[in-house]
């Protein structure tokens, strides 16, 4: 056991080198985050850089929109998906099972596939340089249903066929019995959900020209010149971004563990 645990600590501790490195540049001058050998503490601590990114970029406006965005998609996502899974592990009609492999197949399909084609799709609709688009495109994935119709499949049959005995229609059933019991799973579906949106950057680089409406992960490429970069405004950039993230992640861990070890398991 130590020793499983001696390695566990030892990996654990290779995964936080990046953030631990991250902290540390944002600390620093600019001229300093890439000195060799590394130099883990500065040896003056640059407290100054978390106050001048807001003056130097319109950091407010570039994490409200962040947040805007990874919400809407998170509530969308989570809905559609939940119920959508609902239909295919729970009510029975023909084609069901195809429906689901061909539509959970797409995930499959790389987006640098269809990227194009749904970009002139937007275009023709106007809604490049809008929110809206992102919200289009990312909301309405197939792993969602995947998810929760994996997690659904270890509910028991028999309970909703007793509702149903009980004249309790389908969105009944789902709405008072499915989700309650669903909670674990809903809340890794949101986590990844709204992580995967959060750290987006193809999306909103490809569809948002108007810099009142970027995100943070574009807002933080304002520091890239064509010649040089500030990394010090970069890295301080990114531990704000990372901070939503990490607090989500805090509040929602005890039902994300529990969702993502009982997902697949059929009872």
């Amino acid at each position: 056991m130590i020793a499983t645990y001696t390695i566990l600590i030892f990996l654990a501790l290779l995964v936080l080198v990046p953030f631990i490195w991250m902290i540390s540049s944002s600390l620093k001058r600019n001229n300093e985050v890439f000195t060799v050998p590394i130099q883990w503490i500065p040896e003056e601590f640059q407290w100054s850089n978390f106050v001048e990114i807001w003056d130097r970029i319109p950091m407010h406006t570039y994490l409200r929109n962040s947040a805007f965005l990874a919400t809407v998609i998170t509530f969308l996502q989570v809905l559609t998906g939940s119920f959508a899974a609902y239909g295919f592990a729970k009510v029975r009609f023909p084609g069901r099972d195809a429906l689901f492999l061909g539509y959970v197949a797409t995930v499959a399909i790389p987006w640098q596939a269809y990227m194009v084609p749904q970009y002139i799709m937007m275009q023709n609709a106007q809604l490049t340089n809008t929110h809206l688009s992102i919200i289009l495109i990312q909301a309405f994935g197939a792993f969602g249903v995947f998810l929760m119709r994996q997690y659904y499949m270890s509910i028991p049959d028999e309970l909703v066929e007793a509702a149903r005995i009980d004249g309790l229609s389908e969105y009944g059933i789902y709405w008072r019995i499915i989700l309650p019991l669903s909670k674990p799973a809903l809340a890794s579906l949101a986590l990844l959900t709204f992580v995967n949106t959060w750290n987006d950057y193809m999306g909103p680089f490809i569809y948002l020209t108007s810099n009142e409406l970027w995100t943070v992960q574009l807002g933080l490429r304002s520091f890239v010149g064509q010649y040089d970069a500030e990394y010090a405004m970069i890295m301080t950039g990114a531990v704000l971004s990372v901070l939503p993230v990490v607090l989500v992640f805090l509040l929602g861990q005890r039902y994300f563990i529990r969702g993502i070890a009982t997902t697949g398991l059929k009872g």
